[in-house]
C-alpha cells in the first residue's frame, strides 16, 4: 500500500532558474514522513518523538515550478531491527509526471539513552501494511 499527500507549490520554494529549489524537495519528503505517521500510526503505538531521521537522499528527474500541485507517495521498501526505508516519489498532480524519487532511512531511537532501539511489534504491523519492496513492485 502506499500512502499520498499533497501539496502545491509556493513562489519562496523557487530559484533563479524558476524551477522548485533542490533544497525544498527534503522539506516536502519531512511534510509527507510527518502526513505518514500521524495518518498510518494509531495514537496507542509508543513511538511518537521516538524516530530519528538516519540517512535521506533524493533523485531529481524533472522539474517541478511555482503553482504546480504535487503528489508525494511514501511506502516502506526495508523494516529491520531498529530501523526502516521510506521510499518516495513525488509527481505533478494530474499528470503523474515524475519530478523525483527519494528515499529515507528511519531510526527508532532512544533520546535519552542516545542509541537505536527496536522496532515494537506493534510498530512493526502498521509499518508491514506499508510494506512494498522492489521485488513485490515489478511482480504486479
Amino acid at each position: 500500500m502506499k500512502h499520498e499527500s499533497s501539496l502545491r507549490v509556493r513562489f519562496c520554494e523557487t530559484d533563479m532558474a524558476g524551477h522548485v529549489n533542490n533544497t525544498s524537495y527534503f522539506i516536502y519528503l519531512e511534510e509527507a514522513r510527518g502526513k505518514f505517521f500521524q495518518e498510518v500510526l494509531p495514537g496507542q503505538v509508543n513511538s511518537v518523538g521516538r524516530f530519528i531521521l538516519a540517512s535521506t537522499q533524493c533523485d531529481f528527474v524533472s522539474q517541478a515550478y511555482f503553482g504546480n500541485p504535487l503528489v508525494i507517495r511514501s511506502w516502506i521498501s526495508r523494516i529491520g531491527r531498529s530501523s526502516f526505508t521510506f521510499t518516495h516519489e513525488i509527481l505533478v498532480e494530474g499528470t503523474k509526471e515524475l519530478v523525483a524519487k527519494a528515499g529515507a532511512v528511519i531510526v527508532h531511537f532512544n533520546y535519552e539513552k542516545q542509541q537505536s532501539e527496536p522496532i515494537s511489534d506493534e510498530l512493526r504491523v502498521c509499518l508491514e501494511s506499508y510494506l512494498k519492496t522492489e521485488t513485490a513492485e515489478r511482480s504486479v
